[in-house]
Parts: C-alpha cells; sequence; structure tokens
C-alpha cells in the first residue's frame, strides 16, 4: 500500500470521516464541520483532497465513505490517539479532557517507534500496578 503523508489537518479530518461512517455508515460535510468546529467550505477541500488520494469516496451533495486504504490510515490514527489518551489518564492521572485535548494533538507528530514504546511501557505499568495495588495510589499521590 502506498504510504501517505497527511498534514494533521487531513488526519483530523479522515479521523472523523472514518467514525462518521462506524457510526452511521456514512458522512456529510455538515457532520464533519459540526464534529471539528471548522466551516463546510474548510471540509469541502479537505474532502478533494482525501478523494484525491483515494482514502475517501466523495462527490459533491453525496453520501461520503472511506476506502479500505483511508480506513487503515483512521484505524491507525485513532489508536494513538485513544492508547495516548489512556496513558494520559490511567498512568499521568490527567483529566479525560485534558488528557484527549493533549492526545488530539500528539497523535499527529508521535512517530512509531516512539508509539510503540509507549504501549509497551503502559502495557507495563498495567501489569505491575495489578501485581502492586498500592502503585496506582503512589502515582496520584506524585502528582498532587
Amino acid at each position: 500500500m502506498e504510504k501517505f503523508s497527511l498534514s494533521q489537518s487531513l488526519e483530523d479530518y479522515l479521523e472523523e470521516i472514518y467514525l462518521e461512517v462506524m457510526h452511521h455508515g456514512f458522512a456529510n460535510v455538515t457532520a464533519i464541520s459540526e464534529a471539528l468546529n471548522v466551516k463546510k467550505a474548510s471540509v469541502t477541500g479537505a474532502l478533494n483532497q482525501l478523494a484525491e488520494k483515494k482514502l475517501i469516496n466523495y462527490s459533491p451533495y453525496s453520501k461520503i465513505t472511506i476506502t479500505s486504504a483511508g480506513e487503515k490510515i483512521a484505524k491507525d490514527i485513532l489508536k494513538k490517539h485513544e492508547t495516548i489518551t489512556e496513558f494520559f489518564t490511567q498512568i499521568l492521572c490527567l483529566s479525560e479532557k485534558e488528557a484527549a485535548s493533549n492526545a488530539c494533538r500528539m497523535e499527529h507528530i508521535v512517530s512509531d517507534e516512539l508509539f510503540r514504546r509507549l504501549t509497551k511501557f503502559a502495557e507495563f505499568i498495567a501489569e505491575y500496578s495489578a501485581s502492586h495495588p498500592d502503585f496506582k495510589s503512589k502515582i496520584e499521590k506524585e502528582f498532587e
């Protein structure tokens, strides 16, 4: 599969399209515009770029769907977002809102290797915490 270099903005659009398709079977300009808090004209421009890269199926005034290549990229972006959010809430004890906000920005810049290591570290901490019940409360106290 071709490797795409997408801007952070296009990644956000692709992720939102994927979420809309998963929830409703398709996406539309209005839903994307509202979810990302951008103007419809901005959405249309992004849709044209994503369609040109064959990551989505789009034509004006029609339902938007995602291609298999687009779905794979969107799933990778979403996985980073969810994993980083979980790391921030479960290990760094940030609020869900703070964690999600930072994860949304970081998901675009985290290299695959950093993400792999962050995931392994989070798994280690979760496993260690399971056998050391006081570990989580000690971490929480450190961040007070």
